[in-house]
């Protein structure tokens, strides 16, 4: 959908609107973001609930009561009733889950408001919680597990298992898809009660977008006040453990190609100034799946080695096809990392090699001043389309109402505006670092891997193509003895039949 004209820089004066539909602390909030000009109303109904509030021994039971709404009927209509309904009108009703929200995604042509919106609010508050809908949403969530996961997917399990690593004995520990073990506990009265438990006012966030009606407001209003209200009191988090040198994994499956993972938890949110002078220093390492990263023009521009190598300074889950992280998944911890996307089996040791050059030559020399304003200059620039659509617009807005900032995109101008190449180089310096780190790979070789990487061995990298620039085989020469620094006493092998069980 072509967005629709708006001065993004007066958002929070003009078009965010946040209420509370009771003077208590423990109420619902309103995110509003009216576009008259819109045919379209998006909505996006932030739950503060996540895996982290999965009870021990029923991992997965926050994803399960998601799914029960977004993929499940109401008390009127079944599943598939609601599928035929929302078919003609090209509406949609879906949900996600993260470790600390729980959102539920919808939008539809204004024409169909009424209804539609009848649907949508009987499905959050009153799901029909059919034991067939149950079953079935309870048994792709264990596929996704043990199929998906752990059978097909190389490249999320690596990062999954870096999430392992970086959050052991922490409610972060879990994908929020729970464990198989867990997900097995789970009765349909548990899905009811928790159900119960997170609906609530004081849980609750509620973004619209576009073209509804002046007075639709107040029946949203009327409605959320009908919830119980509740008590909220987010999950402590303590403070990840530290990597001593290098610790990771390799996690044995039998795969043509070797994913790697590797990073570190960074004491930085977008709440921190620091947050916008990272966000520079990230993308040009490597900003996800553009050519704008240093990692994508030296290992597969420069060299063939993969499709692709990107680096994070928060959570990201690409949304879609697009090259674009999906809204609504906040967190109040974070993480540096960076993906190599998988390599041939011969080249592994040097791929993490190369990556992890590209990271220390960003720590060691840092930014020169025409590298950084290039840099800035993307970002202000690429960050606006991230917000092509109201629907991601909104979201946007709810995460700044997450992280108590101003609107995220018209802050990123404004900071990165203010920033100088010192600023991000002193950044830097100090969340970045290539020595400590967690490091998480799948291979199909595991100990022979594990061998080389402990002892140091040299890898030299083996091309197909001849013909390579003098200047990059010079650097390989440095590269391929580069030293990784492995803690050989916590660095196992690990069957991915293991992983995500309990």
């Amino acid at each position: 959908m072509k967005p629709h004209a708006c001065p993004v820089g007066a958002l929070l004066s003009l078009i965010l609107f946040m209420t509370s539909i009771a003077a208590s602390q423990q109420a619902a909030r309103i995110v509003e973001l009216p576009l008259p000009n819109s045919p379209l109303v998006s909505f996006r109904i932030e739950i503060r609930s996540g895996s982290v509030d999965d009870p021990k021994g029923k991992e997965g039971l926050n994803a399960l009561t998601t799914a029960m709404i977004g993929q499940g009927g109401s008390k009127s209509h079944s599943y598939q009733e609601i599928v035929g309904i929302l078919y003609p009108w090209a509406a949609r009703i879906g949900a996600q889950s993260d470790k600390e929200v729980t959102t539920i995604v919808a939008e539809v042509h204004r024409d169909h408001l009424e209804e539609f919106y009848g649907i949508l609010w009987e499905l959050l508050t009153a799901p029909r919680f059919d034991p067939e809908d149950f079953s079935r949403n309870r048994d792709e969530l264990v596929n996704y597990l043990t199929n998906s996961l752990r059978g097909n997917d190389d490249e999320n399990l690596g990062k999954a298992g870096l999430n392992l690593l970086m959050y052991a004995d922490h409610p972060y520990k879990n994908v929020p898809e729970g464990t198989v073990q867990g997900l097995g506990a789970i009765t349909l009265d548990d899905v009811k009660a928790y159900h119960a438990k997170m609906v609530t006012q004081s849980r609750i966030v509620f973004g619209i977008a576009g073209g509804y009606p002046k007075g639709f407001i107040d029946r949203v209003k009327q409605d959320l006040a009908t919830l119980p209200t509740g008590t909220f009191t987010p999950v402590a988090l303590p403070a990840p453990r530290a990597p001593q040198g290098v610790e990771g994994m390799i996690i044995q499956k039998d795969n043509r190609a070797t994913a790697i993972s590797f990073g570190y938890p960074i004491d930085v949110t977008r709440s921190d100034k620091d947050y916008y002078a990272l966000l520079v220093a990230n993308s040009y390492l490597g900003e996800h799946r553009t050519f704008n990263g240093v990692l994508m023009n030296h290992l597969r521009g420069d060299r063939g080695l993969n499709y692709g190598d990107y680096s994070y300074i928060e959570n990201f889950i690409q949304d879609g096809g697009s090259t674009f992280p999906i809204p609504n998944i906040p967190r109040r911890q974070q993480f540096f990392s960076v993906w190599i996307r998988p390599v041939e089996p011969k080249n592994a040791q040097f791929a993490l090699r190369a990556a992890l050059h590209e990271v220390h030559l960003l720590v060691e020399k840092g930014l020169r001043k025409e590298e950084f304003e290039a840099t800035r200059e993307f970002v202000i620039n690429y960050s606006k389309l991230w917000v092509q659509t109201q629907s991601r617009r909104l979201g946007y807005l709810m995460d700044s109402e997450f992280y108590g900032t101003p609107y995220y995109i018209d802050e990123v101008a404004r900071q990165l505006s203010a920033l100088t190449v010192d600023d991000v180089n002193a950044a830097i310096r100090r969340h970045l670092q290539a020595k400590n780190f967690y490091l998480s790979i799948v291979a199909k070789d595991a100990v022979p891997l594990r061998d080389a990487l402990i002892s140091e061995t040299p890898s030299p990298i083996q091309y197909n193509n001849p013909n390579v620039p003098p200047d990059v085989l010079a650097q390989d020469k440095i590269i391929e003895v580069l030293p990784v620094g492995i803690n050989k006493s916590r660095f196992p092998i690990v069957s991915s039949s293991d992983l995500f069980e309990r």
